[in-house]
């Protein structure tokens, strides 16, 4: 049974958008990141669900514009309502905001809105993703089930560029310690220069996932960060045969969903063991029949084929083998370079063959 977790401010009075919102702090939280923390003059409160956004009326020079930016504070914290915001290098209205927007002045906004909230019981297990300024609405959702008390099971991912670009890491961190039921979990890239980390590196996958949360198919998945991004977390969830009715996501990059009629269709490709395919070796000259959900792998073995292989898991890049035609779904773990793909390379252990696929084996 859904439930409403926002409790209601009684007689407080509300915030409306038609009272503009006052600068009364500015934290940098990275590089190119700052967190804006506004209260309204009237000293009304905030009312919104974590995860969802505002949006901020912005003076630009050449005429005022519409910039949406997710509440990265919590509804627990109702006096003062806080925006996380990142400058990449087209930015003009977050470009402003940073060289412009200090404590004192006031901006105009409206809102809050979005659908990215948790409408779940308390008690189910959360399992966050995110990569870049995807995390903003995380840390909401995160805060507040923090404030409410309890023992709220958590699994944080974050995943960035190099570690000085973790926003949040101190509150995260600081929660966690708090209550050992939230785990944070950190992906990078790339090291910082003269500093260690011993966390995870490289590509989030799946290997990386069934370590952070192994329990992953009992929790509720809440995903934000470039599209890119999240279709390579519905393809590992998918692969792992996730039920997708519990994955919700938000892209950051994209016109901000207001409602659920206006939320996009996720085209995504799922294998089914009652769709024949047809694996065509073209060395060995023979042609298998199989289903989408056999991997070329294991058709390879069936018909008597040996082609290498080691981990079985997309790892290691053993059983790279070229495809000269047709199509394949492969959720691969970092063994096999863009380049090798684009020059028609497979891994055969994670690789499903999507109708007839003719390959050099």
């Amino acid at each position: 049974m859904s439930v409403n977790l926002v409790p209601r401010l009684g007689g407080a009075q509300t915030w409306k958008d038609s009272e503009p919102l006052e600068c009364v702090s500015v934290v940098p939280d990275g590089p190119d990141v700052v967190s804006f923390s506004f209260r309204a003059p009237s000293g009304a409160w905030f009312d919104f669900q974590p995860g969802q956004f505002l949006t901020l009326e912005l003076p630009v020079p050449g005429g005022p514009i519409n910039r949406t930016y997710t509440i990265s504070s919590s509804p627990s914290r109702p006096l003062t309502v806080t925006l996380t915001v990142k400058a990449s290098r087209n930015s003009i209205g977050t470009r402003w905001m940073i060289d412009n927007l200090h404590p004192g002045m006031r901006v105009k906004a409206l809102g809050p809105g979005g659908i990215f909230v948790p409408d779940i019981p308390a008690e189910r297990k959360l399992l966050l993703i995110s990569a870049g300024s995807g995390v903003t609405p995380m840390m909401s959702i995160t805060t507040y089930r923090f404030d409410l008390g309890g023992e709220p099971d958590i699994c944080f991912v974050q995943c960035a560029k190099r570690p000085s670009q973790l926003v949040f890491r101190r509150q995260l961190e600081a929660m966690a310690r708090r209550v050992p039921s939230i785990k944070v979990h950190y992906v990078v890239d790339e090291d910082d220069p003269f500093d260690a980390w011993t966390g995870y590196r490289g590509t989030f996958n799946q290997l990386m996932l069934g370590l952070m949360a192994s329990d992953y198919l009992e929790r509720e998945v809440y995903c934000c960060g470039p599209e890119a991004f999240m279709q390579a977390v519905r393809d590992m969830l998918i692969g792992f045969g996730f039920d997708m009715d519990h994955y919700h996501q938000e892209a950051f990059s994209a016109p901000p969903v207001l409602k659920e009629s206006d939320a996009p269709v996720l085209d995504d490709v799922v294998p089914s063991a009652e769709a024949t395919s047809e694996l065509v070796f073209s060395i060995s000259g023979k042609t298998v029949t199989c289903s989408e959900t056999d991997t070329v792998l294991a058709v390879s073995r069936l018909a008597g084929l040996n082609i290498p292989s080691g981990c079985n898991f997309g790892v290691c890049g053993t059983c790279k083998t070229k495809k000269l035609s047709g199509d394949v779904h492969m959720v691969h773990n970092g063994g096999i370079s863009e380049a090798d793909i684009e020059a028609g390379y497979i891994l055969a252990c994670c690789s499903l063959p999507m109708g007839r696929v003719e390959i050099e084996a």
